[in-house]
């Protein structure tokens, strides 16, 4: 230990060089008092008051002149009180105490502005003794290769892709991106770029994209700058492609022809196809699994217009223009915007070339872990082909087709809907599926689940839907990764395509980004089921809503009513609540007795669940007998929990003789 100055503090200071000096000077968890990180050797200790100084901050110089930022100097100071969030501009981590900062909004830890410093200088002895590692392959127990999301502070590229100083270094950084030139010449433009921080926010002339950290080659006169990963080869080699591209060395409009998206940087050239295209769509998959569609999907440059009616975007819905490139499905004649399929990470996965001659059949099969079985297995057919009598894999009887039900009140076990148009049914217990129920896939894939696994069908006593938050039983979905649940109503609201609904006239499009009120309950919305033609538009949760209901209200079914054509306002009653009901919300009507209701007061809190199904509910204070899941509709018996009457659901002892009866609120 050697004494020092004390560089402004008022008592003495100690410089320890190792972590042996700071273990025996008994220094616990401090930090610096300069850049607010943790303190570590070589580093200025005071012994009075615990105060500590990194060796290199203390010695770091009012301003910097940067050779990577040439406009002004950087000057060391405290950050301002009324800034908040400070980043630094380098390794786009939080700055504390004081920063290096310029009039260009640029922000450095101390230790940054030095280091890039010393990077432009080409002194960096700092990191002669640091290890190097290997790009890293690493892989999981179950083969699935790791995301490594750490990136390069200087090219912003995941550091795991190149060779890299190891972290004792104090930065992620790779080798190469030490090594680069400070001046480059061969990018076709008239000016030498030079190797800078980008203060001026300039997007790439190769990419387009606007990167705020790191470095980035620019001529500042032409306020121009080249990504240092974008910096390219003369020749470019596709990876799904069999011809290569050629970099066009000069920034003018253009649109690509891979995707169709108009740009106005650099491109790419194929002169044998006569294409131009961006930097990323170089590698354009050429046929992919998307979770959007149940089929694979083909990347071509030009469609044949006459083969493809249906020119709209099966997920935008906005035209398709076939003269550039585009997805398309070859099964289902559908076309795909490029971006729009590709958009969202994680939401499509490249088929290999060998499996690509399958890309027609049942894509699931080219899944991983996925086995494309259907859900029925057909045991008798009529004339017309149709199964008459199937087994369903989530029932334990045979099942009977009808096209015609005699009680109306008899709902699907599968979306818990209204039975309607054609039904299986069961003769042995009280089971009922609608035909199309039925048919839905044992696994599959949607688009907005996050973990982006597959899902798996299931029958559910109950569970709460990940996208309505509804209480449900019957079908759904299910993930074995995130566990969480989507009911059929859903997935067929989410599906893309024309979808049908029995109030309106034309077809629906689900739009996932949309910003306006439902026709049905006129709330916002940032998602709907959209008309092209007229302005009507549904949330999903209004688009699932039975069209018939029952209700102690009234001895007929309650029909779903869209608009009330009576102007007496004395009409615009709720006969439930007796509260008053909007004109211009939907709501429950009987033309017969002239009753009307609220949606919610018919349907109650819990629609979805259906009555009579039978659980032993373990974790709650009557674990020895089933309970059934009742709406009391007449007589109400008070909850054994709250004292309340059960009103809406309940959980009821099966066992003949126990009064048990609890809310579903009340029973934990």
């Amino acid at each position: 230990m050697e004494e020092s100055q004390n560089y402004g503090h008022e008592h003495p200071l100690q410089l320890l060089l190792n972590e042996e000096q700071m273990i025996s000077n008994q220094s616990g968890v401090a930090d610096c008092s300069r850049c607010g990180e943790k303190a570590s050797a070589p580093c200025f200790s005071c012994v009075v008051c615990g105060f500590y100084l990194h060796k290199k901050c203390a010695e770091a110089p009012s301003e910097i002149y940067h050779p990577f930022h040439r406009d002004h100097p950087l000057v060391l100071q405290k950050i301002p009180s009324y800034y908040t969030g400070c980043v630094c501009s380098f390794c786009g981590e939080t700055c504390k105490m004081l920063v290096y900062r310029c009039p260009c909004e640029l922000d450095f830890h101390i230790k940054c502005a030095l280091f890039t410093y010393d990077i432009a200088e080409k002194n960096l002895k700092e990191l002669e003794h640091v290890a190097l590692e290997d790009p890293l392959v690493s892989t999981t127990s179950d083969g699935e290769k790791l995301e490594h999301l750490t990136k390069c502070f200087a090219c912003w590229e995941p550091l795991a892709n190149y060779a890299y100083f190891s972290a004792d270094c104090g930065f992620n950084l790779h080798k190469k991106c030490v090594d680069l030139p400070l001046k480059i010449n061969d990018m076709g433009h008239k000016h030498p770029l030079s190797l800078q921080f980008n203060s001026k926010q300039l997007s790439c002339d190769i990419c387009g994209e606007t990167r705020q950290s790191g470095f980035v080659y620019c001529c500042p006169p032409c306020n121009s700058a080249v990504h240092i990963e974008c910096v390219p080869p003369p020749i470019v080699e596709a990876k799904c492609r069999q011809h290569a591209f050629t970099l066009f060395r000069r920034r003018a409009p253009f649109i690509c022809d891979a995707c169709g998206i108009q740009a106005n940087y650099v491109a790419h050239i194929c002169c044998s196809c006569n294409i131009i295209v961006h930097k990323k769509c170089i590698s354009v998959p050429r046929v992919i699994k998307s979770k959007w569609h149940d089929h694979c999907i083909s990347h071509t440059y030009f469609l044949q217009g006459e083969d493809f009616k249906r020119r709209d975007c099966l997920i935008c819905h906005n035209e398709v223009n076939v003269s550039h490139g585009s997805y398309s499905c070859s099964d289902c004649s559908f076309v795909f915007h490029v971006k729009c399929v590709t958009e969202i990470e994680g939401s499509y996965f490249i088929v290999s070339q060998e499996n690509e001659d399958e890309k027609s059949s049942d894509s699931l099969a080219l899944l991983q872990d996925i086995k494309a079985v259907d859900p029925i297995t057909v045991i008798e057919r009529n004339d017309a082909g149709e199964a008459t009598k199937v087994m369903h894999f989530l029932h334990e009887h045979e099942l009977m087709l009808r096209d015609k039900i005699v009680e109306n009140d008899k709902c699907c076990d599968g979306c818990m809907l209204p039975i309607s148009a054609s039904f299986y049914y069961c003769s042995r217990c009280d089971f009922f599926l609608h035909k199309s129920c039925a048919e839905w896939p044992k696994m599959k894939h949607l688009w907005c689940h996050l973990c982006q696994k597959h899902l798996i069908l299931g029958s559910y006593l109950y569970f709460t839907c990940s996208n309505c938050s509804c209480l449900s039983g019957g079908f759904g979905y299910g993930c074995n990764e995130c566990q969480c649940y989507v009911c059929i109503r859903c997935i067929f609201a989410l599906s893309l395509g024309a979808l049908t609904f029995p109030g309106h006239q034309h077809p629906l499009f689900y739009y996932k980004k949309y910003c306006g009120r439902c026709s049905a309950c006129c709330k916002n919305v940032g998602e709907a089921l959209r008309c092209k033609d007229c302005n009507f538009d549904l949330c999903h949760t209004c688009f699932s809503l039975p069209t018939t209901a029952g209700h102690k209200c009234d001895k007929h079914l309650l029909q779903l009513t869209y608009n009330d054509d009576n102007n007496y306002s004395e009409c615009h009653y709720c006969d439930i609540c007796e509260e008053r009901r909007n004109p211009n919300y939907w709501f429950y009507h009987c033309a017969t007795c002239d009753t009307s209701a609220h949606i919610d007061c018919v349907l109650g809190k819990y629609p979805y669940i259906k009555p009579g199904s039978r659980m032993f509910y373990e974790r709650g204070n009557h674990p020895h007998h089933p309970l059934t899941f009742v709406k009391k509709t007449y007589y109400y018996p008070a909850c054994v929990k709250c004292g309340q009457p059960c009103q809406d659901l309940a959980l009821e002892c099966a066992k003949s003789g126990c009064n048990y009866i609890v809310h579903w609120e009340c029973r934990k």
